[in-house]
């Protein structure tokens, strides 16, 4: 059994070093028998224990960010998610989410994967951070969505709560300034829930789906076998104008379409893509 002793000063250094609580920092010097160093990668291997006892956990709360490089063309959006709404709010998660924006806007990875893997500027690699900060927190974390969209112009928004966010990549755009009308298209697309940008963006999947509902239904108020798929074409379109982005209604203004709204802003303006991503 060890016999060094470990000084409340000691502790404290480490607790300031790597933010873990201060009988976790005890326990990590004692282990290491004082040697800091062994110390840090016991509580990083603490940390790695925690993450996997807590792997099925459910992470519905967290903070979503969204940035736009300088020239408006790109945006990128970050989904990090925890276990509880306390730790949402802890400085110390919200400046990691913000380090993990910071390094995919400078190295522009293509997915979760690329990202984990990329180095902050601590010397240790996204992942790492995470595997640290779950174990002085004790929750499960995780980025649960990395969006990534280019376009002429790329517009974001932020819902008040600060759990969903919202990318509208935007072409056609000549030299119309664009940075309202795609906060409204970015609005309408967090509240109105479209499932694609037009007719053709929508999972053939979920087509057929909503043909076989829409049959069902006709047979079931008696409707004729041989007129079930005309009938149900006729609530597909129907489906395609309230689910899908350009056919859907404006909020703000009934009387015209989202297509009609950006046409309307410049001939030929449209959404070439769009995410929306919510935690919880």
């Amino acid at each position: 059994m060890s016999t060094i002793q470990i000084s409340a000063q000691d502790v404290n250094k480490l607790r300031t070093m790597t933010g873990a609580g201060m009988m976790d920092c005890k326990k990590a010097l004692t282990e290491a028998e004082g040697d800091f160093e062994k110390a840090v990668d016991i509580l990083r291997k603490k940390g790695q224990k925690v993450s996997a006892a807590r792997a099925e956990n459910v992470t519905a709360e967290g903070v979503v960010l969204t940035q736009i490089t300088a020239d408006g063309k790109n945006g990128k959006l970050i989904a990090f998610a925890c276990e509880t709404e306390p730790v949402s709010k802890v400085d110390n998660f919200r400046n990691l989410a913000k380090a993990i924006m910071e390094v995919a806007i400078a190295k522009n990875p293509s997915n979760i994967e690329e990202l984990t893997a990329l180095t902050l500027a601590d010397g240790h690699t996204v992942g790492e951070n995470i595997i640290d900060l779950t174990g002085k927190i004790g929750e499960k974390l995780v980025i649960a969505a990395y969006e990534n969209i280019s376009s002429d112009a790329v517009i974001d928004y932020i819902h008040s709560n600060g759990k969903l966010g919202v990318l509208v990549a935007l072409k056609n755009v000549g030299s119309a300034n664009v940075q309202e009308v795609g906060k409204d298209v970015a609005m309408q697309i967090a509240a109105m829930r479209p499932v694609g940008v037009d007719k053709d963006d929508v999972d053939p999947t979920l087509v057929q789906r909503e043909i076989e509902i829409g049959k069902e239904q006709a047979r079931a108020e008696g409707k004729p076998e041989a007129m079930l798929e005309k009938i149900a074409l006729g609530k597909l379109n129907k489906f395609y104008k309230d689910f899908t982005l350009l056919n859907q209604e404006f909020v703000k203004d009934n009387s015209k379409t989202i297509a009609q709204l950006l046409d309307s802003v410049n001939k030929g303006l449209t959404v070439s893509a769009f995410k929306r991503v919510q935690i919880g």
